[in-house]
């Protein structure tokens, strides 16, 4: 087979799902490349600039850089460059800085916001459709409210406090709601009272969240009124000025902050491509997601006009399950053409709809039938989240989503009102961490030495209690059955008690447990080593723990031991309490006056460079550079 390139413009959802799924597909065939142009060395995740925008996670928790996403696909090219010109003829893709030559094209820029012509929005008002939107809103109500806090005037001061979302679709519902969880925060910082802030959300449409039923609009809706945003239906913004916005029935609001959620169209930069184009700029494509009259031209994502047969000829929703699914059928196509198979036709399936308002509170219409709201909505939404990284196999983002969305979060702004957060101070585990390691320690440096009259396991006295190790022992049987008959009457306990014996967890191993155990452990000589072996390890991990060294696999070494005790027949119930501490304690216990304050960060940064390479600002020209 000759050489084949295949160039994609846009590393949106669209452009990332094709893209990997070409990449997968012809991994073993180095006649095929894959070139991925984007303006931008990362992908927006654009589900959640609503929580950049209104303040709940960081900016950089939303962008994934390509060569994290790609850096085991070693077919695909990466480039950070912006596209100029296509020319369908010659086959060439030109860029600000270079030229491709193309075999397959897929267009997937995406699109952009859709203003209507309304007067004033370009001028005053704010778009959230990018990384750089959202971050632009963020700072600007960051601004505005920390003027607004040395503001005499009152109306004037009210204008300042009071956002205006237009649009409540997804993006504006979201939006708002997640305004209305960080104006409490805003309050605090500037010394504010939070009911001096105003929230609006404008539909023009009789109703919200046209998507989904009337059972999560007036859910949505009850919602919103009860957290005090204002909502207007049927009544859109007519004109935008710097301090007010008017509505179509000549309603006022004085406000410095109006944000246009309430449209989206195709990219601007298609229309020059020569392809026909459909309503909001759209490009038209056929079933196969091939552009119209456009060989070996495919197209994906928001950029997309396809009217969907099964779906009243609807054309093709500009959502994150239609972008991926639409760049799957493009990339199956072109592996099609290639490969000269039969092609396949784009049938879109959409499993449901979830929005959240603000951290807490979502509503969720799943597979035409099932209707969720509150916390269970919300961990949905979550766990689809999640689900996206793993079907682009990023492991690492995966990881990342949980620590910024549950771990590193801020101002209880999650799910679970904060409780699993780790930005406390670990400093105060460092006095249970040296005691934790030092008991370990010593229980090693015992049965080194044999100390306080017990046995030594360095000798050759075997010590572990199996029977088929004691019957492989002269006299060792009896002495067992003279120990057992000294002791009487165990009391269960989670603590010593004067007087008392303390109880075990299990008086023998369960059958299954003997059974591995006999496998692992067959004779004496096995046994004499695997006794020193283990006490060694006891050594090692508490002087880990003392010296707070990979304190997380050291402590999860332990509750594995205290498990292997325990089924062994050698545990009590009063030190039961050696699971619990060593699950305090895996929580970055060594980061506090302990080597993995040193060690973490730097074998992190080495399996970083090993594993993904060394992310840049920009990508050029040829796999690896």
């Amino acid at each position: 087979m000759s050489k084949k390139n295949i160039v994609v413009v846009g590393a949106g959802f669209a452009g990332v799902a094709a893209a990997k799924k070409l990449s997968r597909h012809f991994k073993k065939n180095p006649d095929v490349l894959i070139t991925l142009i984007d303006k931008h060395s990362y992908q927006t995740y654009m589900t959640e600039l609503h929580e950049v925008a209104a303040g709940r996670v960081q900016p950089d928790a939303i962008q994934y850089d390509l060569q994290r996403l790609f850096s085991r696909n070693r077919n695909v090219d990466i480039i950070t460059d912006e596209v100029t010109h296509v020319d369908r003829e010659k086959k060439v893709v030109t860029t600000s800085s270079h030229s491709f030559n193309y075999d397959y094209l897929i267009l997937a820029m995406g699109g952009e916001p859709n203003t209507f012509n309304v007067p004033g929005v370009d001028e005053n008002g704010f778009t959230m459709w990018s990384w750089e939107d959202a971050n632009k809103i963020r700072r600007h109500i960051q601004d505005t409210v920390e003027a607004a806090s040395n503001e005499h005037n009152d109306e004037k001061r009210k204008a300042m406090l009071t956002a205006v979302v237009s649009g409540a679709g997804f993006t504006g519902v979201e939006l708002v709601g997640d305004l209305m969880e960080w104006k409490d925060q805003l309050a605090r910082a500037n010394k504010l009272d939070p009911a001096e802030f105003s929230l609006y959300l404008i539909e023009a449409a009789p109703q919200i969240l046209g998507v989904v039923t009337e059972k999560e609009q007036q859910k949505a809706e009850k919602y919103m009124r009860k957290q005090g945003i204002q909502i207007i239906k049927g009544n859109g913004v007519a004109n935008v000025k710097k301090d007010s916005v008017e509505l179509s029935d000549g309603t006022v609001i004085p406000t410095h902050t109006l944000i246009w959620t309430a449209g989206v169209k195709a990219n601007t930069d298609a229309a020059a491509y020569g392809i026909e184009q459909a309503r909001a700029g759209r490009l038209v494509a056929n079933k196969y997601m091939e552009a119209k009259d456009s060989e070996g031209v495919y197209l994906a994502g928001d950029l997309v006009y396809y009217e969907e047969p099964d779906k009243n000829n609807a054309p093709v929703p500009q959502i994150v399950q239609s972008a991926e699914q639409t760049g799957h059928t493009a990339a199956a196509n072109i592996i099609a053409s290639i490969e000269g198979t039969e092609k396949h036709e784009h049938k879109g399936t959409y499993q449901g709809f979830m929005i959240s308002i603000g951290s807490r509170y979502g509503v969720a219409y799943l597979m035409d039938k099932i209707h969720l709201s509150g916390f269970i909505a919300m961990l949905v939404k979550h766990m689809v989240n999640l689900f996206y990284f793993m079907t682009i196999g990023s492991g690492y983002y995966f990881v990342q989503y949980i620590y910024h969305e549950f771990f590193h979060i801020k101002e209880k702004r999650n799910i679970f009102r904060g409780h699993l957060s780790r930005l406390g101070n670990v400093l105060w585990a460092l006095p249970l961490r040296v005691f934790y390691g030092s008991m370990w320690t010593w229980e090693a440096v015992k049965k080194i030495y044999g100390l306080y009259g017990t046995t030594s396991w360095f000798g050759d006295e075997i010590v572990l209690p199996f029977a088929w190790l004691k019957e492989a022992t002269t006299g060792a049987s009896e002495a067992v059955t003279d120990t057992a008959a000294a002791v009487s009457h165990p009391v269960f306990g989670l603590s010593y008690a004067y007087g008392e014996e303390p109880m075990m967890i299990f008086k023998e191993a369960p059958e299954w447990f003997n059974s591995i155990m006999q496998v692992m452990i067959p004779n004496p000589e096995m046994a004499l080593f695997f006794q020193k072996f283990m006490t060694i390890v006891e050594l090692l991990i508490g002087l880990a723990i003392i010296a707070g060294l990979f304190t997380f696999l050291a402590n999860a070494a332990t509750i594995a031991l205290v498990i292997s005790f325990s089924l062994s027949g050698m545990f009590y119930w009063v030190n039961m309490w050696f699971i619990p501490v060593a699950i305090a304690l895996m929580n970055g216990s060594g980061r506090a006056f302990g080597l993995d304050y040193y060690v973490i960060p730097w074998i992190q940064k080495k399996l970083d460079n090993w594993w993904y390479g060394k992310t840049k600002s920009i990508y050029r020209p040829g796999i690896g550079q």
